[in-house]
């Protein structure tokens, strides 16, 4: 890792310099300050950690050294607060210098589906929308939601949504898989716990420069959205549903409000499914020599429980526990990701 940090020190002075010297090409100067703000938040990282190191050596010396007991324990009182600061940059910057997966930073498709459960599997499904989507308000990304089949008291049998921002995939990638709920629903009467479930999928977007479709192995079919709309929904037919033929998969998108939006949308949707067929396989044939610590991902693991009569919520993958169940389905993911990220570091 030290060589990481003087390799990036010794980059990003050759990136200023390049910067200050104002070159006459723009697409030079363009890749130069792109370089420099995707790697100044590393090496800002290093530069704390460094000031860090010699404070505590500093802190360390005057208690050491310090006759009066009162100005020690102020010693020791501050060596405990700058261990503890040390402690939070540094597995921040293991982070910042982990080998990085190229589609880290893609926008997603996300999708969330009622499994087992019925209409509480539906009121789970919502759950965890609201929970992402809270999480995507706390890191400035933008979610819009592109199809969505409701049920009467609320819930979802299905919501797409698309999620933009900065590393969106590096952190949600960690939440596809089978999330399982164990609660008393609002209808029972006799007090029982019930357990349901609501699968999450979460494919990073492909840009049709990147895989293209053929024309003559999509059938594209028009109706009439359903849902928000107002008149309009009934006058106009806007949604749209395309089927790739050669496998079956199917896209949809009606939330758009013109047709070639929603067959945009629905096309997005399409490619982003056709890639994560290709990586399931790929994944199968990978399962049967090795697993990863951190799992394949694959739609049928279960990956975490929620219980609400405990206040727990576990992740199977790293037999890890969190209390607060309000707080994390209110968005507050943070602690979790960051404890499947430094399990999938090794």
């Amino acid at each position: 890792m030290q060589q990481n940090r003087e390799n990036i020190k010794a980059r990003i002075a050759e990136l200023e310099k390049q910067l200050q010297e104002n070159s006459h090409d723009p697409a030079e100067v363009a890749r130069a300050a792109k370089e420099y703000s995707a790697l100044r938040p590393t090496f800002d990282l290093i530069t704390e950690t460094e000031k860090l190191d010699a404070q505590i050596k500093e802190t360390e010396l005057l208690a050491g050294t310090e006759e009066n007991q009162d100005m020690k324990d102020l010693a020791d009182f501050e060596l405990t607060e700058l261990a503890a600061r040390h402690d939070t940059i540094t597995a921040k910057l293991e982070e910042a210098l982990a080998p990085k997966d190229p589609r880290d930073e893609k926008p997603v498709i996300l999708e969330i589906r009622a499994g087992t459960g019925g209409d509480e599997a539906a009121l789970f499904a919502a759950d965890l929308y609201r929970m992402y989507s809270h999480y995507a308000e706390r890191k400035g990304w933008k979610m819009k939601v592109l199809d969505e089949n409701r049920i009467g008291i609320g819930g979802f049998k299905e919501i797409i949504a698309e999620v933009a921002g900065q590393n969106v995939y590096g952190h949600l990638k960690f939440e596809q898989g089978v999330h399982r709920v164990q609660r008393v629903p609002e209808t029972e009467k006799q007090g029982r716990i019930h357990t349901s479930t609501a699968t999450v999928a979460v494919m990073p977007e492909v840009e049709e420069i990147d895989f293209k479709l053929d024309p003559k192995d999509l059938r594209i079919d028009i109706y009439h959205a359903g849902g928000k709309g107002g008149q309009n929904v009934n006058k106009v037919a806007t949604a749209v549903r395309v089927t790739h033929i050669p496998t079956g998969i199917i896209a949809s998108c009606q939330n758009e409000r013109f047709q070639q939006q929603n067959k945009e949308k629905a096309l997005m949707i399409l490619r982003a499914r056709l890639i994560e067929a290709e990586e399931a396989k790929r994944a199968a044939r990978e399962k049967a020599e090795r697993r990863e610590q951190i799992g394949g991902g694959e739609r049928s693991e279960k990956i975490r429980t929620y219980n609400y009569p405990q206040d727990r919520i576990t992740d199977h993958r790293i037999k890890e526990n969190w209390s607060g169940m309000d707080r994390i389905l209110d968005g507050d993911l943070d602690e979790i990701i960051s404890a499947l990220k430094k399990a999938a570091r090794g």
